[in-house]
């Protein structure tokens, strides 16, 4: 690829990345809070390298000490090799048409073009002006190449949505992590504002039932299911989009918002399977549905803020 598009690649990822994690929250839809400091050390990397490679002093050819480019392409010593053997070729012509007289000058001619002929033909064979024999312009970019710059201007502007119903529709609950200890006892706030995998913990792992009859308020998007009922949603990341897993708690009573609405949900656990086991129905009777503004973080099983 030409230097102009290598600079501009590079100049143009190093901006992206810095106005995404520099100057807005976009980058939290690809990877988590932690990342920030390493991609704002990326972007400024891949602008040095840009600058570096857009320096004047650079020749990426080599070149001698006045300035000459010694890179004569593939098929220079093929031309020298060429240029050799019809020398020696017109040299042998020349010396039999001298010993053989004017009588012998036309079979010195014949055995002088032959012999050249072959000679130069085995010491260097011009298969190409300087392209390798294949007849193509290596030297060019290739057209497809520019499509390298798609996803590089639209770090700058446009950001892919953040991950939602889509994926979660199409992905089972996350089984969440075994409690090992006892439970803490719950607080005595009602609404109790829960995270949907404490939520979870709760319902199937808690012995003591205390979640049994507790008004409790969890926030996430909407999601579709499979009959009754509709799913509260949150997808989680440990470092990337790419390592996702998804958190879901059914939800019965109110009709479903629109999908990938953010909604606050207040309601107590709806009976199904034996509450503290593993059979136990991670699900919620609503008594009420909030829409709620989406949270900068989206890819955390927070608390709920207080309404």
């Amino acid at each position: 690829m030409k230097r102009f598009a290598q600079v501009g690649l590079l100049v143009l990822a190093g901006l992206g990345l810095l106005h995404t994690s520099l100057f807005t929250d976009e980058y939290l839809r690809f990877v988590k809070a932690g990342m920030r400091p390493l991609l704002i050390a990326s972007g400024v990397l891949l602008i040095g390298l840009g600058a570096a490679e857009a320096w004047p002093g650079r020749r990426p050819g080599g070149g001698d000490a006045h300035g000459h480019d010694e890179d004569h392409g593939p098929g220079h010593g093929r031309d020298r090799a060429d240029d050799h053997g019809r020398a020696e070729a017109h040299a042998d012509a020349h010396a039999d048409a001298q010993a053989y007289g004017d009588g012998g000058r036309h079979e010195g001619d014949g055995h002088g073009h032959g012999h050249g002929h072959g000679h130069g033909r085995d010491d260097g064979v011009r298969v190409g002006d300087g392209d390798g024999g294949h007849g193509h312009d290596h030297s060019r970019v290739p057209r497809v190449a520019w499509l390298l710059f798609l996803p590089v201007l639209s770090l700058l502007f446009y950001a892919p949505p953040a991950l939602g119903s889509y994926t979660a529709s199409r992905e089972p609950a996350k089984v969440v992590a075994v409690q090992e200890d006892a439970f803490d006892p719950l607080p005595a706030t009602s609404p109790l504002p829960i995270t949907l995998t404490e939520f979870t913990q709760r319902v199937q792992q808690d012995r003591s039932r205390a979640i049994k009859g507790r008004t409790v308020r969890m926030t996430g998007f909407v999601t579709s299911a499979d009959g009754d009922g509709w799913y509260l949603t949150r997808i989680v990341i440990s470092c990337c989009a790419a390592d996702s897993t998804t958190l879901k708690v059914r939800v019965y009573g109110p009709a479903a918002p629109k999908a990938d609405t953010w909604v606050t949900v207040e309601g107590t656990w709806h009976p199904g399977g034996a509450l503290g086991t593993s059979s136990a129905e991670v699900a919620v009777d609503a008594r009420g549905v909030t829409k709620v503004d989406k949270p900068s973080n989206a890819y955390m099983d927070a608390v709920p803020l207080a309404s």
